[in-house]
């Protein structure tokens, strides 16, 4: 289903035996758009740790009671590698991680989820599972993205206000970008398939799409669910291939989904 991450945000953490805090943020990879890790806010908890969730612990969030499940027990989450708030992700602090929860390796494959299109939780990965020693992670948090300015193929044309989760697969799926500063405007819906690059010295978002093409394109209204139809829709302004056709072989394609 598509969520907000900014919807997300807030949510209770529910682990197998009790809550562990709430939702704070998320951190992506920046190539290939994925959600790695949802960042957690434990109170007074685990002091000075930043509390890193793979979506591989993630079950679907419920909306009824804002909780978003996590199957790991709270003697696992304090067990695990630690990571001190001010220190960024590293390869090697996600080798720990991963070998300690026994985890595929996300990097150790062709596909988003390294051998698989979607977080699968079987199995065990080894230290064959062949990373990079210098291999950077990409990760970003969608609070540094949030805010950067949309730069069209002819000039700024916004700037982002959330994105638009998959928490089936744990992609986002589309930035929100606001462009109500640039004229009259709305929000709208940029697919982050759209997007050439980030640059971080510019604190913009590059996008292979023209101004007068995201002008035009379907309004997105916090009220309105993405729908299969709504997704079409977007799809066929931008003469774009829809993302959901290229799904693992074999998949049935997904239903309607929407925020709710």
């Amino acid at each position: 289903m598509l969520r907000l991450a900014g919807d997300l945000r807030g949510y209770k953490l529910s682990a197998r035996d009790g809550d562990i805090g709430k939702a704070e943020e998320f951190y992506f990879d920046d190539r290939s758009w994925a959600v790695r890790y949802l960042i957690a806010d434990t109170g007074g908890w685990l002091g000075g740790r930043q509390v890193l969730i793979s979506p591989y612990a993630l079950d679907p969030a419920r909306k009824d009671d804002q909780v978003i499940p996590v199957d790991l027990t709270k003697k696992q989450i304090e067990s695990s590698p630690s990571l001190d708030t001010d220190k960024p992700v590293s390869r090697q602090y996600e080798i720990q991680y991963y070998s300690f929860y026994g985890w595929p390796a996300y990097w150790g494959g062709p596909y988003m989820w390294g051998g698989f299109a979607y977080p699968q939780r079987q199995g065990r990965w080894s230290a064959a599972t062949r990373h990079k020693k210098d291999d950077d992670p990409h990760l970003r948090s969608t609070k540094d993205v949030t805010g950067r300015t949309i730069q069209a193929r002819d000039g700024e044309i916004g700037h982002v206000s959330d994105f638009v989760v998959d928490d089936e697969d744990w992609a986002i799926r589309y930035l929100i970008v606001d462009t109500r500063n640039w004229w009259p405007g709305k929000k709208v819906l940029i697919s982050t398939q759209w997007i050439e690059r980030i640059s971080w010295e510019e604190s913009k978002v590059f996008i292979n799409l023209t101004r007068e093409a995201v002008k035009g394109s379907p309004e997105y209204t916090e009220e309105a669910l993405i729908t299969r139809d709504y997704e079409e829709e977007l799809h066929r302004h931008y003469l774009r291939e829809r993302y959901w056709l290229a799904d693992e072989p074999g998949r049935e394609q997904k239903e309607l989904v929407g925020r709710h």
